[in-house]
């Protein structure tokens, strides 16, 4: 087991990972919309919300050796299932690969964040 931390992504806000990589594979902590310069969550609504978290994610894939090209399944929360087609505007852009997903509403995410996406990805 290898804990992945990325210094290209946001500093974790708890006491977690950015990854672990096991076998093969990476699984991320959770990326919400924070921009890694400031810890600040992006200015916007969803889209820009879900593109930041998808950098985010993206850069914690990198530090483990994958990409979202080696996405299996991801696990989206949202914090109004309103934005579901809008934040489908942005997700489907990145995983053109199609790879497993459940999207879910949740009452809150952390620092108020519209949006939070996790990963499993095959580590190539």
């Amino acid at each position: 087991m290898e804990i992945i931390v990325s210094k290209e992504a946001p500093s974790a806000i708890g006491p977690y990972s950015h990854a672990i990589a096991l076998n093969g594979l990476v699984y991320t902590s959770g990326q919400i919309p924070l921009l890694p310069e400031t810890g600040d969550i992006v200015n916007g609504g969803i889209k820009e919300q879900a593109e930041q978290s998808i950098q985010n994610l993206k850069a914690v894939l990198t530090s483990a050796g994958s990409d979202l090209a080696h996405v299996v399944k991801t696990t989206c929360f949202l914090a109004d299932m309103r934005d579901f087609a809008a934040f489908n505007e942005v997700y489907t852009r990145y995983f053109t690969g199609k790879p497993a997903r459940s999207c879910v509403a949740v009452l809150a995410l952390p620092k108020g964040a519209l949006v939070e996406i996790e990963a499993v990805a095959e580590i190539p």
